[in-house]
């Protein structure tokens, strides 16, 4: 009985981490290399040396008991890791799914920097475009914000490369997006756009939609309700398939970091 449970989990830990490793290697082969993609490829090579080589690991390990302590602890961390990356994805898959539903009115369109390539929107700064178009359409009288400062060795704002983009391929009128042009970060994103809301005498304690990526919809809001926005409507754009569980991955690492420094 032992015996079969432990081939079972030699056969599943070499299988899943196959799985990871040949999805981070066709990421990374295109260019995707980054947190999201690196951590789950040592993560696979990790499993599959496990299913493989249990044996010889569990004999070297447990020459000493101080080894075979931590070899034991190591595990024990993960578990409880895996076990919250498994709730964290869960209600990012609700927030997600709340994010797809028809917004309500709302004072404020903020659509969130996502970067730039030779002075064109990423594909993932293109998607959040994309999205934020037919609510900008449909909701004449919100105010339009494109957020994203300048990038290094960049001589344009990705708010304005965001506006010019959103005249060019939809024409939505230039003048009617405001350019918060000096951010860095989600934080400053929302922050800097806060002042031009208020400068145009509206309150954030009204309804203002924040258009982001699907993954970072959890820790968009949560920034904005900690800097004051009552009513923060995140407005969903998708991420495709071939990245969408490494970008939630990262996106994990980057929702706990956020919360040790302060940003909610």
């Amino acid at each position: 009985m032992l015996k079969a449970l432990l081939t079972t989990t030699r056969v599943i830990l070499t299988a899943v981490g196959l799985i990871i490793v040949i999805d981070c290697i066709i990421l990374m082969a295109v260019g995707k290399i980054n947190f999201g993609s690196v951590v789950p490829f040592l993560v696979g090579i990790i499993f599959i040396a496990h299913g493989i080589f249990w044996h010889a690991i569990r004999q070297f390990f447990s020459q000493y008991l101080w080894l075979n302590r931590l070899w034991y602890a190591l595990w024990a961390i993960f578990v409880l890791w895996l076990i919250s990356f498994v709730v964290f994805s869960y209600f990012l898959q609700q927030q997600i799914k709340n994010s797809q539903q028809p917004a309500p009115t709302v004072a404020a369109i903020i659509v969130l920097g996502s970067g730039t390539v030779a002075g064109k929107p990423t594909p993932t700064l293109a998607s959040r475009l994309d999205t934020a178009v037919p609510l900008i359409k449909s909701q004449p009288d919100a105010l339009v914000i494109t957020s994203g400062g300048v990038g290094f060795q960049r001589t344009r704002s990705e708010a304005d490369i965001m506006a010019t983009y959103l005249h060019e391929t939809h024409g939505i009128q230039f003048e009617r997006v405001l350019q918060e042009g000096k951010s860095t970060s989600t934080e400053e994103n929302l922050a800097h756009s806060q002042d031009i809301i208020e400068a145009k005498g509206l309150a954030i304690t009204a309804p203002i939609a924040i258009v982001t990526s699907d993954f970072h919809t959890i820790r968009a809001a949560s920034i904005a309700r900690h800097q004051g926005y009552q009513q923060p409507i995140p407005v969903a754009s998708p991420t495709p398939l071939s990245i969408r569980y490494n970008a939630w991955f990262r996106e994990y690492f980057a929702f706990v970091s956020g919360w040790l420094l302060g940003e909610y």
